[in-house]
């Protein structure tokens, strides 16, 4: 298990899924586990009922059907799909619109979903899920790569209230791929994914939404500036290493 674990870890993402249904016939009796703790490209399917997308994850599936967040149905219908009491249903339809503009902001495009269900420990669980499609065939803006994707899951535990406060626990991963072609560089491809966590106990009196929304904020900013200094940074060390700029080998080899 901790072998292909750690292959999954250095598996491009748009190839994990070949690579889990793999693993999976190899190691039948670890195929819970592995669908647990494997992240893989986010999927979109659209809810008829209010013509809008929403994505796919193992957080809103029962068997082979997924509950759209804007409906409240699964697709393909099924009878007896869990779903997450009134309360809770209610702080999710928040979640949706207010993630829904958070993803705006900052995506420029894209797609969100949130999910929550009931804990067993008298809580609950969120998750928020961003998918950002930023090929030039795209529909978000600013698609300027031939091929591109941007896919966040943010899982938060929230503990029970205790003397006004909760204890959260924020599980992010994010899985990146692009492809750029160029005439004067040629195609050029980078994809990874980073998963970070943290906890923290916070006061209740602005609403579970908004130390949430704080959480993920700071989460996304740390997990860009990781991939911007290990993915981009080492690629562009490393590139200038062995291929050092032009301009750089003119000043160092003068004419003679």
């Amino acid at each position: 298990m901790d072998a292909a674990m750690g292959l999954m870890r250095r598996i491009p993402p748009k190839h994990s899924e070949a690579a889990l249904s793999a693993l999976l016939s190899l190691l039948p009796h670890h195929s819970s586990d592995l669908l647990s703790q494997v992240d893989q490209p986010l999927q979109v399917l659209c809810d008829p009922e209010s013509a809008k997308e929403f994505i796919l994850c193992e957080y809103n599936r029962d068997a082979d059907s997924y509950r759209s967040p804007w409906s409240n149905k699964y697709y393909p219908s099924i009878d007896d799909g869990p779903y997450p009491s009134p309360e809770l249903r209610k702080l999710e339809i928040e979640a949706n619109d207010i993630f829904a503009i958070y993803r705006d902001q900052y995506y420029e495009g894209g797609i969100s979903s949130v999910y929550m269900w009931e804990d067993e420990n008298e809580g609950f669980v969120a998750c928020f899920l961003i998918k950002k499609d930023g090929s030039r065939t795209a529909d978000g803006k600013r698609g300027c790569l031939q091929e591109g994707s941007w896919d966040a899951i943010h899982v938060i535990e929230v503990g029970p209230e205790e003397e006004e406060t909760a204890h959260y626990c924020l599980t992010s991963s994010v899985m990146l791929s692009l492809t750029t072609n160029d005439e004067s560089s040629g195609t050029f491809n980078l994809s990874g994914s980073i998963r970070r966590q943290m906890s923290m106990d916070l006061s209740v009196s602005d609403g579970h939404l908004c130390n949430m929304g704080k959480m993920i904020e700071e989460m996304e900013s740390k997990l860009r500036n990781s991939l911007d200094q290990v993915y981009f940074g080492k690629t562009k060390e490393m590139v200038c290493t062995l291929r050092p700029p032009s301009e750089i080998i003119e000043m160092r080899l003068p004419d003679i």
